[in-house]
């Protein structure tokens, strides 16, 4: 017991969070499958080197609202991925109007690079360029 497998988050358009996640995240697809047990579909996301936790998108068909709560009344915080060029990645999500909702900074000098960004359906996003070898 113990190992930390996934998180899952839920989306209100499956194609749109996987070509989100894939192209500007860097994660790759490892499968999509419904379940009809209750009328959803999810899709497994990982790392390309396949070390990190899987993410699971789940998107429930019979869902009527999807409405991300405002920042304070959020109960889910975030989800943190690694990147290797901060600079590079803020500038292409720009380009491509993604919420950027906190620019990059550091907790201390010296210490690691972050940025919140928003995914497509609000879910906040941490990204961490490490300063120090991992």
């Amino acid at each position: 017991m113990g190992l930390f497998t996934h998180t899952s988050i839920r989306t209100s358009n499956m194609d749109r969070s996987i070509d989100f996640y894939t192209r500007f995240m860097g994660l790759k697809l490892l499968g999509r499958h419904e379940i009809p047990q209750n009328n959803a579909e999810i899709a497994f996301l990982q790392d390309s080197e396949g070390k990190g936790a899987k993410l699971e998108l789940t998107f429930y068909r019979d869902q009527k609202k999807f409405i991300q709560a405002d920042y304070e009344d959020r109960l889910f915080d975030h989800i943190a991925l690694e990147v290797d060029d901060m600079e590079q990645i803020i500038s292409k999500l720009r380009s491509e109007n993604v919420t950027i909702t906190d620019e990059p900074f550091r907790l201390r000098p010296g210490g690691a690079l972050i940025a919140f960004i928003e995914d497509p359906d609000g879910t906040l996003i941490e990204l961490i360029e490490r300063t120090e070898p991992k």
